[in-house]
């Protein structure tokens, strides 16, 4: 058996074959680092990782990988409201959708069932067929709740 990683490495390569570009080291390890990274992060976040490993690769390296990686199928880019564009893992990843506290920032993966149905039924009610979509929900977490109606009083 394969696993997830094994697969998403082996799709990579098959894509920059397709695109006629190199197989590198570099990307090698950009693509190893994020793979092991399952919460979303930014490509500060990663070259902060990656130059640890490799202080050779730059910073722009680090973002065109970000960007093969969307365009290989293998990651997905997110805005959560705030102007700073994180990744996360989309290969053999359920759909999901994000709660995001405007408060601390914190942010809460959610898949539910039912909202997908609903959003598909939407959809077709209006004779589109989805093909993806994101949504975020925002609000306060718990904490961020009562911090404000403490600073309330």
């Amino acid at each position: 058996m394969v696993n997830s990683m094994d697969a998403e490495k082996k799709i990579f390569k098959k894509y920059l074959v397709k695109h006629e570009m190199r197989h590198t080291p570099q990307r090698d390890l950009i693509l190893d680092i994020f793979l092991k990274h399952e919460e979303h992060i930014t490509a500060e976040e990663l070259y902060e990782i990656v130059k640890k490993k490799d202080s050779s690769i730059g910073q722009a390296t680090v973002y065109r990988m970000l960007k093969l990686l969307c365009d290989a199928d293998l990651a997905m880019e997110f805005d959560f409201g705030d102007c700073v564009t994180r990744y996360e893992h989309k290969f053999n990843h359920l759909h999901h959708d994000h709660l995001i506290c405007r408060g601390c920032g914190k942010t809460v993966e959610v898949f539910d069932s039912a909202i997908e149905e609903l959003q598909n039924n939407i959809a077709k009610r209006h004779g589109y067929e989805l093909t993806d979509h994101k949504m975020y929900l925002y609000g306060f977490c718990d904490k961020c709740k009562k911090n404000r109606l403490h600073s309330q009083k």
